[in-house]
């Protein structure tokens, strides 16, 4: 039922203690799902989606890092499967299959963070 959603809290992302972009999340009152939304800090482009984004009942909203990666391509809000492989886009648009074990990134090049075990807190990467 979307009138019962309402926002629940953010996430800061951080690099260096400064603030580069967010989380929003919402939650609805009756099935306790979330409901995410990326927001880079200067960038007002509308989302690719409209309304709350839907995300599969056996997967967990997450923030993908990369180590290689700068600034503000150096995360990404992600649908994280418990077991499996996501798709990860560089800056340089090249599809990367992220290999994901008990809904965490397992790659040497990138890691990840749940959005539920940090909302209302600042997450340096």
């Amino acid at each position: 039922m979307a009138n019962d959603i309402t926002y629940f809290g953010v996430i800061n992302i951080n690099i260096d203690e400064r603030t580069i972009g967010s989380v929003d999340v919402w939650r609805s009152a009756s099935t306790k799902q979330l409901y995410c939304e990326e927001k880079q800090l200067g960038i007002e482009a509308l989302a690719d989606t409209v309304g709350m984004p839907e995300i599969k009942p056996d997967h967990k909203w997450g923030v993908a890092v990369s180590k290689s990666q700068k600034g503000k391509d150096k995360w990404k809000l992600v649908k994280l499967p418990e077991n499996g492989t996501i798709k990860f886009e560089t800056v340089d648009e090249k599809i990367l299959d992220l290999p994901v074990e008990n809904y965490e990134i397992k790659d040497n090049d990138h890691w990840s963070f749940l959005v539920e075990n940090n909302i209302n807190k600042a997450v340096e990467i």
